[in-house]
């Protein structure tokens, strides 16, 4: 009887995927290297115009020999001040009273802005993004000004925020000599003591078309499209094309044990981080499987032994942080009445090993593979969603056809290849174990 229903399970599962709708697109570059993603879809009355430039957390600002911490982070920020026909502190108000919608974010690895506008501001949308690349206003009183909106966010997401610095905390442990081991935000010394043309000259090394993928997404016409981002891109200067050259890490050998401690807690944490392979590797999307297995949702194996049945924790997981050099798998606990740290990371530690003695069950097998058919799905459901999938593809995995065939990876993926990348990454002299603690008080 379970393997007839595994069976129909299987069918449906089958059938679910082949009524997944194709994202159809087509892609183009500008003589200045602008690479460009176009994507029509005219059921709605709206459209998404984004730009994702090749510039994250890990590219510091500064010099050689004063390297600045933070500083695409704090563009993200700037590059709102206003420009030359975009005047200080307009830049929302333009979106808004034209009935849009914008933001912007930075990861460690990219920078993203994007607009949401009805379609029939298609053109203002792309105006304002060719404004941002071609001449943005830099100078004193916007970076003094977006210096303190972002002292305030790190006060408020982090510093302030109770395990606010958990992922700053691991990195800083689990890095030794690649730039992944700062904070994304940066240190505020480092930008108090930078200097107006460090600011401008890091804008001029990262911020050019090409080094840049441009999406629009949406209703619209794509030979109308075509010409008006011609209009708006083609005579951006082409900027230098940046080199990397970040140093490696060498491998884990032996457990590092570490301490953090943040003020804003009174329940302390445990943390196993595992220094694992870029996104782009086979291993990355394995990984984010066994994920899933161990911590996604109330019946997961953490969660329902640690927290449900033997209640020792008030909340236990597992997290696969996707990085582009290399990734972060961690996994957590808050312990619950006398549970100790330690029996918490050993009551972990016995999951993952079942997971490197035995291969998990057909029935759990089936139900991940559900679970990545529907995140699939959900991530192409929205214009926005497509627009960011497009563009993250082509800036991130140089493969924009993983938006219709990434699932094809997850179907691939065996319950042996599961046991054999548990195996091979998530062992005790491969990891940091990390307690974070309550900061004690002092007496003053």
């Amino acid at each position: 009887m379970k393997k007839c229903l595994l069976f129909l399970a299987s069918l449906m599962l089958v059938g679910f995927s082949a009524n997944a709708q194709k994202v159809e697109f087509e892609e183009f570059d500008l003589d200045n290297g602008l690479h460009v993603i176009l994507h029509q879809d005219n059921t709605a009355p709206v459209v998404t115009i984004g730009v994702m430039y090749d510039v994250g957390g890990k590219d510091l600002g500064g010099k050689p020999e004063a390297p600045r911490t933070g500083f695409a982070h704090f563009f993200e920020h700037l590059l709102f001040e206003g420009t030359k026909n975009i005047d200080r502190g307009e830049w929302f108000t333009i979106v808004s009273s034209n009935g849009g919608s914008n933001n912007a974010n930075t990861s460690l690895d990219r920078t993203y802005y994007y607009e949401v506008f009805p379609s029939n501001n298609l053109e203002l949308g792309l105006w304002m993004e060719s404004e941002r690349m071609l001449h943005p206003v830099i100078d004193q009183v916007g970076v003094d000004t977006q210096n303190e909106v972002v002292k305030e966010e790190k006060r408020l997401r982090y510093d302030n925020s109770p395990y606010g610095q958990f992922l700053f905390a691991v990195s800083e442990n689990l890095f030794k000599v690649h730039p992944y081991k700062n904070k994304n935000i940066g240190e505020m010394a480092d930008l108090d003591a930078s200097t107006l043309e460090e600011f401008q000259n890091y804008f001029k090394k990262w911020y050019g078309p090409n080094n840049a993928a441009l999406v629009v997404a949406g209703d619209i016409d794509s030979n109308e499209a075509k010409k008006l981002i011609k209009k708006y891109f083609k005579d951006i200067p082409r900027g230098t094309d940046p080199v990397r050259a970040f140093p490696k890490e060498e491998p884990i050998t032996e457990t590092i044990e570490a301490k953090f401690y943040d003020p804003n807690i009174q329940i302390p944490g445990i943390i196993a981080a595992y220094r694992t392979p870029g996104f782009k590797s086979r291993d990355a999307y394995v990984l984010s499987m066994v994920s899933a297995y161990l911590s996604d949702g109330k019946t997961s194996k953490l969660y329902k032994k640690i927290v449900d049945e033997k209640k020792m924790a008030l909340q236990v997981g597992a997290i696969n942080i996707d990085q582009m050099d290399y990734s972060i798998y961690a996994v957590y606990g808050l312990p619950l009445g006398d549970t100790s740290l330690d029996t918490l990371l050993t009551e972990i530690d016995e999951e993952i090993a079942k997971m490197q003695n035995e291969l998990i069950s057909e029935k759990d097998f089936q139900k991940l593979q559900n679970k990545f058919e529907n995140r699939f799905v959900n991530s192409n459901s929205s214009i926005q969603g497509i627009a960011n999938s497009l563009v993250r593809y082509y800036m991130l995995y140089d493969d924009i056809n993983l938006i219709n065939n990434q699932i094809d990876i997850y179907r691939s993926i065996t319950r042996q290849e599961i046991q054999d990348v548990v195996k091979k990454y998530l062992n005790p002299n491969q990891r940091v174990e990390l307690e974070y603690l309550p900061k004690e008080k002092t007496d003053n």
